[in-house]
């Protein structure tokens, strides 16, 4: 888990009222190097960490220190309904369109004028989003484990699991619980793993159990989408196009498949593309070759 002395918490208003939080790692001015506070600011853009449909801002606890602790500037939402965001009011507002929405309110009131996205599934989907709302500050992504067009055995599986409100008693059993649901897309991995996964997506409750971080309604929006009939994401890739991309893939990946994947290659020949080799939905991002290639895409855009 990260360390609370690395980030700061802090909150944000959406535009029906909630209270929204996000994890604030501003490097000081020692580890931004030489550079002093504002010519950091001014030559790098900050860094926006946009997690999964289930899961909150610890999604990046690994990644995000790693990054401050090079002088970036990383912002970590978590967004309506998860971690300690307030839960919607509406479930029927748990969607892309409306998380992006609440972003743009963030970026704003931080002044953020160039970023980097980072987005894991769902996150890269509104990153993809963000680009089209602000097209002028969003200076390059980073699109784990989702695409424009998304395979509907993996989005299946996904609703059968997402918003069933399961409950341990203690950490091993809620990692044992996790190991059985996800653990073909990380075959071969130990109990600290799992344990680790399970602190990030889950919480103790006022009861003493052990829950799931999130409103279980948010669920309830992917019970109406169509997988058979998606809406067309095309557009919002190919906008994408004259920015700095990093497409990762997991090679057991239910969601992001080769075809998918090709054609973004294809429509955008300037994305590069990271396959990781025994991993499903979706890559955690703290895999060495991960790391190194969303360092390798953050020094590009320095």
């Amino acid at each position: 888990m990260a360390n609370s002395a690395q980030f700061k918490d802090g909150f944000w208003s959406s535009r029906d009222g909630l209270k929204l939080h996000y994890r604030d790692y501003e490097p000081d001015e020692a580890l931004s190097g030489a550079l002093s506070g504002a010519l950091a600011e001014a030559t790098r853009p900050a860094v926006l960490c946009l997690h999964g449909l289930s899961r909150n801002a610890r999604d990046f606890d690994v990644l995000a220190p790693r990054l401050r602790a090079q002088g970036w500037h990383v912002l970590c939402p978590d967004l309506r309904g998860r971690g300690e965001s307030d839960y919607a009011r509406d479930a029927a507002s748990y969607t892309p369109e409306q998380y992006a929405l609440d972003l743009t309110d963030l970026i704003t009131a931080q002044g953020l004028q160039r970023f980097v996205v980072i987005g894991t599934s769902l996150g890269g989907l509104i990153g993809m989003g963000l680009a089209s709302l602000m097209p002028e500050r969003v200076v390059g992504a980073v699109i784990n484990d989702v695409g424009p067009w998304l395979e509907p055995a993996g989005m299946e599986r996904i609703r059968d699991y997402v918003g069933q409100g399961r409950s341990y008693p203690t950490w091993v059993h809620a990692a044992r619980g996790i190991e059985d649901a996800h653990g073909d897309a990380h075959p071969g991995q130990p109990l600290d793993f799992w344990i680790g996964m399970a602190k990030r997506l889950m919480t103790l409750s006022s009861s003493g159990r052990i829950v799931f971080d999130y409103d279980m309604k948010i669920a309830e929006p992917m019970l109406n989408l169509d997988l058979a009939e998606q809406p067309d994401l095309w557009p919002f890739w190919e906008n994408m196009a004259g920015r700095a991309l990093l497409v990762v893939r997991g090679s057991l990946s239910d969601v992001l498949s080769l075809k998918t994947l090709a054609q973004m290659l294809e429509r955008v020949p300037e994305a590069e593309a990271l396959t990781l080799a025994d991993v499903g939905h979706a890559p955690t991002l703290d895999e060495p070759e991960a790391v190194a290639a969303i360092e390798a895409l953050l020094a590009r855009v320095a």
